[in-house]
């Protein structure tokens, strides 16, 4: 699991940094810095839930405690976009785009892994 973690953490950064620097580019300061935040929060996300999801998976008593902290996390990364809206230094689709930055590198690493397995 943490070989597959920093693969797509490498991935998805190397593609934020590519779509922020060209947010920048064609657009502004605000819309690289969107993208550089919805990355950078998607991807410390990612981490704090994959390096969790195996603690569960091996306490079952703990899983409850797990499923409220992951409610909690939820609340914060909700709470972290809401006020990066509210400062105005980001645009808000350039921080959408940084968001959905992670899942697309989850999509290429996980069918590549299938390709190696099938």
């Amino acid at each position: 699991m943490t070989r597959f973690r920093t693969r797509v953490a490498v991935d998805a950064g190397l593609l934020a940094i590519g779509v922020a620097l060209a947010a920048g580019w064609f657009a502004d300061r605000t819309a690289f810095f969107g993208v550089v935040a919805g990355a950078a929060l998607a991807l410390a996300d990612f981490w704090w839930l994959s390096a969790r999801i195996d603690a569960a998976a091996n306490d079952a008593p703990r899983a409850i405690v797990w499923a409220g902290s992951a409610g909690l996390r939820l609340l914060g990364v909700a709470v972290a976009v809401a006020l990066l809206f509210l400062t105005k230094q980001f645009h808000p689709i350039a921080l959408v785009i940084g968001l959905a930055v992670l899942p697309c590198a989850l999509v290429v690493r996980g069918l590549s892994l299938a390709r190696e397995g099938a």
